[in-house]
This record gives structure tokens, sequence and C-alpha cells, in this order.
């Protein structure tokens, strides 16, 4: 979709850069695909010196929340490609969040480890397919159009 202007290979780059978000914060659901696939480990190596300066700054969830959708996604000045994928990004991360409340109150009936699990690795590949599209749309310099979720984002970004 090129009808809001052209994208650079900057503005490429720079929209790729919020999908680190929700994939950080859905690793914690791919604990089970981990033991299971230990192979799969590899390919998110490159994450772990990111997620260690995230977890080591306190508060920084809320901190990068603010930030992103204060400074960037209402900020008219930037390209709405970058401002379009950085919205697209903070609400797969409210998934993911949403996520993680749900299977905590799944985690107390006794006799759901199983269903826990498996919806455990169901989220983790489900963020991890969209996150892999997104930044495969971004970095050719089209939008990402996942259903429902990018209808939303239409509506927060103008």
């Amino acid at each position: 979709m090129a009808w809001r202007g052209s994208t650079t290979v900057g503005d490429r780059i720079f929209a790729c850069l919020p999908y680190l978000l929700p994939l950080i914060h859905a690793i914690g659901f791919g604990i089970a695909l981990f033991s299971t696939f230990p192979a799969l480990q590899v390919v998110l190596v490159p994450l772990v010196p990111v997620m260690a300066v995230y977890q080591s700054i306190p508060f920084a969830d809320l901190v990068v929340f603010f930030a992103l959708f204060l400074l960037v996604v209402r900020n008219e000045r930037i390209n709405h490609f970058i401002r379009f994928n950085t919205m697209q990004a903070i609400l797969l991360d409210i998934i993911v969040f949403l996520a993680t409340l749900v299977l905590q109150l799944l985690g107390g009936v006794p006799g759901a480890a199983f269903t826990v699990e498996t919806l455990d690795s169901t989220i983790f590949l489900g963020i991890v397919a969209a996150v892999a599209y997104s930044v495969i749309q971004s970095l050719l310099g089209r939008y990402a159009e996942i259903p429902a979720l990018s209808d939303a984002v239409y509506m927060q970004v103008r």
C-alpha cells in the first residue's frame, strides 16, 4: 500500500524495531516448545542481549509503552508507515499481556496443565508468525495487513 507515501530504507528498518516488544514478551510462552525442540532456541539467540537490557531496567514495560505511543504513534511528523507499524506492535504486545492474564487464571485450575501448555505454544507461534509477517512486509515497504488488528491500528493512526 504505497498511497500514504514512499518509504526509505531507514523508515523500513525503524518500522521493524517495535516488533521486538511483543516478541520479547512472548518468549515466555515458548518454554514448552524450547524444551521439546532445543534447536528453536538458536533462532532467538540474538534477542538475549536485548532481553537482558530490557529486563534490567525497572518499569521498562511501562516506559517503553508510553514512549512508543506518545512519542511515535501520536507524533504526526513521523512517517505514517513507522507509526502504523509501531501501533500494530503495541497492539500485539497488548494481546500478549491479555493472554498472560488469562493463562494465569487457567494455571490455578487443577488438571489444566496440558491445556495451558498447548495454549502457551499456540500463543507463542501465533505471535512469532505475526511478528515475522509484519517484519517481512515492513522490510519490503508494504503495510502488514493482519485481519481485525490492522483495522484497529488504522483507527488509531491517522
